[in-house]
């Protein structure tokens, strides 16, 4: 099977890719459990996965994207995007006991199985704070479907913490949309994104209310992504 971040052809049958660990099922838009190409229904939920609203198969690789990025002008710019929170629950706990090299290698194959879902969807890790990122979806590469792509990632999170051998980590997931200021802050070598605004400080706000597992999002995004899939809100 092709992985559709890096086109290495994997084994048949394979979850994750072999070369670069990205998974290779597809998630039920309604209930979130795994599915491959020949599913018609969800086998959780019943949901018709061949109908347009169902989670997209093919993505284009994120590098993609990037190479045809606008830059954000100097001074910054607004836009529309949905943010992302998401960290390990209880991690100073879990690694209190460990050396500093045995903590990093327990916790950061997690780490960068949250970075590749975002990626997945088109997202920009702008931030990485110890053992938790900030995503940000919608900028600086614009989309029209920001909330959904960061539903999906949250929850292909989700997901790939559920497959580590240490039950113990679970992350916790906030996610709000709205108005920010987006600016580049560049140096000799790259150039980073921030983005500044209420809606950062209350993405930040449900990420420390979510429980151990568990996603939250504020109304704001669920209204974005029901628009989206132009679902009634009473279908939901």
């Amino acid at each position: 099977m092709e992985c559709p971040t890096c086109s290495f052809a994997n084994s048949e049958g394979s979850r994750f890719c072999e070369d670069c660990g990205a998974r290779l099922d597809s998630l039920c838009p309604k209930c979130g459990a795994s599915w491959r190409d020949k599913q018609k229904f969800c086998r959780e939920c019943g949901c018709d996965l061949t109908a347009s609203h169902a989670a997209p198969q093919r993505l284009v690789p994120i590098s993609s994207k990037l190479d045809r990025r606008p830059q954000v002008a100097d001074d910054g710019e607004r836009k529309k995007i949905t943010v992302l929170f998401a960290d390990i629950a209880d991690s100073t706990a879990i690694i209190e006991n460990l050396d500093p090299e045995a903590a990093a290698g327990l916790l950061q194959p997690l780490l960068d199985a949250m970075k590749r879902s975002v990626h997945r969807y088109g997202g920009t890790v702008n931030k990485i704070q110890g053992d938790g990122i900030m995503a940000l979806f919608g900028a600086p590469v614009a989309m029209e479907d920001h909330a959904v792509m960061g539903c999906y990632a949250a929850l292909t999170m989700q997901a790939a913490a559920s497959e580590m051998k240490e039950a113990a980590l679970k992350l916790r997931i906030g996610l709000h949309s709205g108005e920010v200021f987006v600016r580049s802050m560049g140096n000799d070598l790259s150039i980073d994104y921030d983005a500044i605004g209420p809606t950062v400080h209350l993405a930040s706000r449900m990420e420390q209310m979510a429980r151990p597992g568990t996603i939250y999002l504020t109304d704001q995004t669920y209204r974005f992504e029901r628009a989206w899939w132009a679902l009634p809100a009473s279908k939901a």
